[in-house]
């Protein structure tokens, strides 16, 4: 446990939480929708600090990553909660249940990371944008080791914590749900869309940055959502690697799992736009591959989570010569 940022008194001992959208305001005893962050005598604390829900040694592709030390794996950790409610998520149990979580100081979640040979931390499986106390000091730690830190995130944050975040951050891929508020509302229970747009704006300017989608049929997945998502990923970066995700039935959501060829139409309106897009959960290793942009060399080649470096000399496409889009480990 320690202090919370970004939060002030709300009268009445309650305490009005700054840290993303939700705008909690929580009375004395209770806690905020994303669960880590509670109100003891008035005063905000990060009940989260330090509690680990998970800790697992994942390939850099899985979060997905493609553009991150490919090959590589990373140590992977998470907190218990999230400041979302998604229908459809895939770990709700620790995302938006109570849920046994064990002691992990920052500076041991570093010296696993050192010890295993991770390149780096990813902060992944629930929310980590909700353990911000705890990546501040990991992050930081984890730095000073010459390790790279990692974030799978919604994106649904305040701009001002995002700003002092961003420092420490090497790379995050952020799920961009849909395009339409009303989805965020609907289906996520958060006025959010605009904060993980901004997100992605900001993020793009201080660190490498992907973006996944997941497709779910009937809600999210029309040609004119997919056009205005990929003119939207295009106008931060044309670099931006863009992953389209196929939906299987998850907790409270009940849609039919999104058809391929659902997927493959979003790939290809996207690789109108856009340099690099895949699809992912398919099963399939069609749109996994990286290709040169400019000369169409296949540069990376992934079959499932392995992945093998094939068209490049060095740090460059073997054929035309331009420097691959990637974020290389050494």
């Amino acid at each position: 446990m320690a202090e919370a940022a970004h939060w002030e008194p709300a009268g009445e001992g309650r305490a009005h939480c700054l840290l993303c959208p939700q705008s909690c305001v929580i009375p004395e005893g209770g806690h905020g929708i994303c669960l880590g962050r509670v109100n003891r005598g008035g005063a905000l604390q990060a009940d989260n600090f330090g509690r680990c829900v998970s800790l697992a040694m994942d390939p850099i592709e899985k979060k997905p990553l493609y553009h991150v030390c490919p090959g590589r794996e990373i140590l992977s950790v998470a907190c218990n909660g999230c400041n979302l409610r998604c229908d459809f998520c895939q770990n709700w149990t620790i995302s938006q249940e109570p849920a046994r979580t064990s002691p992990l100081p920052a500076f041991e979640l570093v010296r696993i990371a050192v010890e295993s040979g991770s390149f780096g931390i990813a902060y992944t499986y629930t929310e980590p944008l909700v353990w911000f106390e705890y990546i501040l000091e990991a992050g930081a730690l984890a730095h000073e080791r010459g390790l790279k830190n990692v974030l799978v995130t919604n994106g649904v944050i305040n701009e001002r914590p995002l700003r002092e975040l961003l420092p420490l951050v090497d790379a995050m891929n952020v799920d961009l749900k849909s395009m339409r508020p009303g989805f965020y509302r609907e289906h996520c229970r958060v006025d959010g869309l605009e904060s993980v747009l901004r997100t992605i704006r900001i993020a793009a300017e201080a660190c490498h940055v992907e973006v996944t989608n997941l497709l779910i049929p009937g809600l999210n997945d029309s040609p004119d959502e997919t056009r205005e998502l990929a003119r939207f990923v295009a106008g931060v970066d044309v670099r931006i690697p863009l992953h389209f995700s196929r939906y299987f039935p998850q907790h409270r959501m009940t849609v039919p799992a999104t058809p391929l060829s659902t997927l493959t139409r979003a790939a290809d309106i996207a690789a109108e736009k856009l340099y690099y897009v895949y699809l992912g959960n398919t099963g399939r290793q069609e749109r996994s591959h990286t290709h040169c942009p400019v000369c169409g060399n296949l540069l990376v080649r992934r079959t499932g989570h392995q992945t093998s470096i094939v068209g490049l000399s060095g740090r460059n496409c073997r054929r035309c010569g331009r420097a691959a889009d990637i974020v290389w480990c050494s």
